[in-house]
């Protein structure tokens, strides 16, 4: 019954590219030619930022960004550098009412943090304000984190980190006015503490641009008592790579 459903409703909706929408056989995925223009992010790279090396450098080498402002989390992956493939479908996700993206984005997430898994950590989105969630109707972090979670198998706390302050949109902002914006602008809620105290905690968000966002919300968690806090966007800007968003 559920096959007959499924065909039932491809025939109806046809699949379609989620970045060009040309038709294809099987739903949430790409065409050739749309996924030929990702960047996925390999190994080597740094193991702290998950920026990619053009060569290795040798066992426990870290990035010049790494070593120059280390991140308060412990690693940060992500499935793909942010360029023009990765922005269309980011942009499709956030701005274009299409939660269901989250499903393709996921596939490739759960791969670029596969080293955190392991820990069974819980799944914490970078939330938005009310206000803006009421515009939106979704957060585009909730819908990859709740993605990963059917991936994975492993708990997702929604809830568990707020945006008490409504803050201005990060886009066209330097990264000193970037750790500005979010500074102080988010906090556990109290009836998630026990959730979070103790626990491996990997803060899922659709893109690191600067890291501003991941590393406000990583030292929310941490002084709510979290043993450990990892990150994993779908996308990464790498300079030389990067797009303005």
């Amino acid at each position: 019954m559920k096959r007959a459903g499924t065909a039932l409703t491809d025939l109806i909706y046809p699949p379609t590219c989620l970045g060009c929408s040309a038709p294809l056989a099987v739903p949430d995925a790409l065409c050739p030619r749309c996924f030929a223009g990702l960047k996925p992010i390999t190994a080597p790279l740094c193991p702290r930022l998950g920026i990619p090396f053009a060569a290795s450098l040798g066992d426990g080498a870290i990035s010049a960004e790494a070593a120059a402002d280390p991140p308060p989390f412990g690693r940060a992956r992500a499935a793909l550098v942010y360029n023009d493939g990765a922005r269309a479908i980011v942009s499709r996700l956030k701005y274009g009412d299409r939660p269901e993206l989250a499903r393709f984005c996921a596939r490739l997430m759960a791969g670029a943090g596969h080293e955190f898994w392991g820990d069974r950590p819980v799944l914490v989105p970078v939330p938005l304000h009310r206000r803006r969630l009421l515009q939106r109707r979704y957060n585009q972090s909730a819908e990859l984190a709740r993605a990963l979670s059917a991936i994975t198998g492993l708990l997702v706390e929604a809830g568990a980190v707020t945006r008490h302050r409504q803050t201005r949109q990060q886009v066209g902002l330097s990264g000193d006015a970037r750790q500005r914006n979010v500074a102080g602008a988010f906090t556990v809620e109290p009836e998630k503490l026990a959730r979070i105290a103790g626990r491996h905690v990997v803060v899922v968000d659709d893109v690191y641009t600067t890291g501003a966002t991941a590393k406000a919300v990583t030292r929310t968690l941490l002084r709510a008592g979290a043993a450990a806090v990892d990150v994993v966007t779908f996308a990464r800007v790498v300079i030389g790579d990067d797009l303005p968003i």
